[in-house]
């Protein structure tokens, strides 16, 4: 029996990782497997490309490079962890996925989201979530959040005027895809959004 490909999407500091951990239990619970992974990264390889695409010192970075590098880190991470797992039929909740690359290359950087879409298609082997949760929060509120970190990646230092195109590429892609994409405030309480997470779920599955 084929498993389930959850992601979840969002800006910096939308609060993706407290609702990914709940998930996790909430699933096992139920005694299923599940598998926790996140990009860019996932693997050993693809971590290894995300220290290059994330740090602060790459400012020569060209946008297609970047592009690249992502798709790159996840058709490693595609090939060796999550098509396996789903065909074990596990539970692969992965933190980010193809939206990102839309949203912040395709959308933000101006590649074009059709270019995009060709790319990753080719990198994933066509592999599209079951699900994906967008927890949706606006560009300052969320970097605000992220002030304390005592690092920032080279995607985080941008200007405010980049995020705030990664939030309308986020709420253009939801418009697109309502079915596979759930739209959730984020500026709600980390209970209020995991129950809306959880009736999702019971919903569909």
């Amino acid at each position: 029996m084929r498993g389930l490909f959850i992601t979840f999407e969002g800006g910096d500091g939308s609060g993706k990782t407290s609702q990914i951990n709940l998930l996790k239990k909430y699933f096992e619970q139920q005694g299923k497997e599940v598998i926790i992974t996140r990009e860019p990264g996932g693997t050993v390889i693809s971590e290894k490309v995300r220290e290059i695409i994330l740090d602060i010192n790459n400012t020569e970075m060209s946008d297609i490079t970047e592009a690249l590098l992502y798709a790159a880190a996840r058709a490693q991470h595609v090939n060796e962890v999550i098509e396996p797992a789903i065909k074990e039929g596990k539970i692969v909740i992965c933190d980010r996925f193809v939206d990102s690359s839309v949203v912040y290359q395709g959308y933000a950087r101006q590649i074009g989201i059709d270019m995009i879409l060709k790319i990753n298609d080719i990198a994933t082997n066509g592999l599209v979530p079951d699900l994906t949760f967008y927890l949706d929060l606006e560009a300052k509120i969320g970097l605000n959040r992220k002030k304390n970190q005592a690092e920032l990646d080279r995607l985080e230092v941008e200007k405010i005027e980049f995020h705030e195109n990664v939030i309308s590429g986020y709420r253009e892609l939801a418009n697109r895809n309502p079915d596979r994409i759930i739209t959730i405030d984020a500026t709600l309480t980390v209970e209020e959004i995991y129950n809306k997470v959880v009736q999702t779920i019971k919903g569909r599955y």
